[in-house]
């Protein structure tokens, strides 16, 4: 089984990013799971949600508490949240962000990747130039990084899952999948 812990900020897309991540490897014929945990409900407040996937049924029901891989839409989060808190060594953390990592032990305990999901959000103007909704992006780049699901699935699932601006999110979600930047 792999277990993807997403975190992010209210009003980001955290948990449409796990649903999609889920849709995703559904299409690719992988039995999923995508869930949320919400701790205080405000725009703007650290949230999590979650993605399992699997070759057969799927009976856990709780929280992921180690996680293979990690998606990050607010690199703030790394330095405010134990984000890597139970990430298994050498998981993937993929993570919205147009600096280079500070965090030496990130990058010799997992595999570390970079995407500015929230330019390219802007770019595609998904969300305001304030507040770059990134969902769609991050999941490109977790596809691209991780090679774990295909860039075609992410499309199909956005085409899906997102009510509005299909065609530009997936173009987003393309466009990190093809520049996702691969630091370890």
């Amino acid at each position: 089984m792999i277990e993807i812990r997403t975190h992010g900020r209210g009003g980001q897309g955290s948990v449409i990013a796990s649903e999609i991540l889920a849709d995703a490897f559904f299409r690719e014929g992988k039995y999923v799971q995508a869930f949320p945990a919400f701790g205080v409900e405000r725009r703007g407040a650290p949230v999590m949600a979650f993605t399992r996937v699997g070759d057969g049924e799927i009976r856990d029901r709780c929280q992921i508490y180690e996680p293979d891989h990690l998606v990050v839409l607010d690199a703030i989060l790394i330095d405010t949240v134990n984000i890597t808190d139970g990430l298994k060594e050498g998981g993937w953390i993929v993570i919205n962000t147009n600096q280079p990592v500070q965090d030496k032990t990130l990058i010799d305990r997992f595999h570390v990747a970079l995407i500015d999901a929230a330019s390219i959000a802007i770019k595609y103007r998904l969300g305001s130039r304030a507040t770059p909704i990134v969902n769609t992006a991050i999941v490109g780049a977790f596809a691209g990084a991780t090679k774990l699901v295909g860039l075609d699935a992410v499309k199909l699932a956005i085409e899906d899952l997102v009510p509005v601006k299909q065609e530009d999110n997936m173009k987003a979600a393309e466009e990190a999948f093809n520049g996702v930047e691969i630091v370890s």
